[in-house]
């Protein structure tokens, strides 16, 4: 069915929205054969963001708001895709996911919130499949570089090794970058919405929550000081394997299993070696407890509220943004003991930089395969949906880098 546009970004006068709105003004402009759309609550703002971005005058602006079903369902009938950035996800998500899903139009989003996507998984998945709608969740630093580095290990150890690795442990050795507004507001939210519902806090915990019906080997636990003997250094908790991991294992799942039912991974911060890499190890891990000790104390949010913190639609500036960067080891061992190491690296603030370009390619992969020749309707993650083609993409357009090391 012919559409309108290749794809619409929806929420493009927020801080994210509007740097998917300037990598595409930039790189797919006047000239180009893609044909997109800015959406949000605001005409004006909408008008401020297109001079802002120097996207072309001709590019479209569609006033919708997230609340009205009316709306949205005729805004995602007029796009092949639909970025959506508009969160906390589980304030502002569904009804826009589940239009898309009814309607057979693609989406791709930044979510980090597992607990809005494991309640939202089964719910979209048989209308997807009916309507031939791709459903990608978490197609930013959330959790792109993480799940694309595993599908990339994994096919370069079939290649090597003619064989999976069971066994992965992803570490973090440089992460620089700021946060936004929204990204706190998603946090709080998710952690207010904890404090509410203790089955939430059993599916944050829960390393298979996003495998409805499959549970797999016993996972690594990620929350205090260790040695990894592999990278013989001492890692910390990172915060994002909360969500990170889940995709990796739900990628696993919806490819069959490749990688093996008893499958294990782990996600942390590699802090150096000898004494001073053990005490900022400790340190890392009192500080991560002592947060979640703090936050999940209501007047503890009321009062973090009322510093000079980012509201939605703030975030890093542009030299923020353009200094920093990241860089993620995967090191894996199979069944026969075979090792191997790759590194993933970004070349721009993981959050904001280099997630608006991550969210604008996925996007864009999407587009390009109409055929569906990647995926089916369905929910999917960007591991099982696109995989080594979008890897392609991203190297090709995004700054990223997919590297073999051992």
């Amino acid at each position: 069915m012919s559409k309108e546009f290749d794809l619409i970004v929806f929420g493009a006068t927020g801080f994210t929205g509007r740097l998917v709105a300037e990598y595409l003004a930039t790189h797919y402009g006047a000239g180009s054969d893609i044909k997109w759309a800015m959406a949000g609550r605001s005409r004006a703002k909408l008008e401020q963001v297109r001079a802002l971005v120097k996207a072309p005058g001709h590019t479209a602006l569609i006033t919708a708001d997230a609340i009205d079903g009316a709306a949205l369902a005729a805004l995602v009938a007029r796009a092949k895709v639909v970025i959506t950035t508009v969160g906390p996800y589980q304030l502002h998500g569904e009804a826009l996911v589940m239009a898309c899903a009814q309607a057979g139009t693609d989406y791709v989003d930044l979510c980090g919130e597992p607990g809005w996507m494991a309640q939202m998984i089964p719910r979209l998945d048989a209308p997807a499949k009916a309507s031939g709608a791709r459903i990608v969740f978490s197609c930013g630093f959330d959790s792109i570089p993480f799940d694309l580095g595993l599908v990339y290990l994994q096919d370069q150890a079939q290649q090597r090794f003619g064989e999976p690795l069971t066994q992965v442990r992803g570490r973090v050795r440089v992460i620089k970058g700021g946060i936004s507004g929204g990204t706190l507001a998603s946090g709080l939210a998710t952690i207010e919405r904890m404090g509410r519902d203790p089955a939430l806090a059993r599916t944050m915990a829960d390393p298979f929550a996003l495998t409805p019906g499959f549970t797999g080997a016993p996972q690594p636990e990620g929350d205090s000081a260790a040695y990894d003997d592999w990278a013989q250094a001492w890692t910390g908790p990172f915060m994002m394997a909360t969500i990170n991991t889940k995709n990796v294992h739900r990628t696993n799942a919806l490819l069959g299993h490749p990688w093996g039912k008893d499958f294990t991974y782990d996600e942390r911060m590699l802090t150096g070696d000898g004494v001073r890499g053990e005490r900022r190890a400790k340190n890392m891990a009192h500080l991560a407890r002592l947060q979640h000790a703090l936050l999940g104390f209501g007047p503890a949010r009321a009062l973090l509220s009322r510093f000079a913190l980012p509201k939605p639609g703030e975030g890093p500036d542009q030299k923020a943004r353009e200094n920093g960067r990241y860089d993620l080891q995967f090191t894996g061992e199979s069944r026969s003991g075979n090792r191997l190491c790759v590194s993933v690296r970004g070349d721009r603030d993981p959050g904001y930089g280099s997630t608006a370009k991550m969210l604008a390619e996925s996007a864009l992969c999407l587009v390009g395969d109409p055929q569906r020749r990647l995926a089916g309707g369905g929910v999917w993650t960007a591991g099982s949906a696109m995989g080594l083609t979008l890897v392609q993409r991203l190297v090709q357009y995004a700054g990223l880098r997919f590297s073999i090391e051992q």
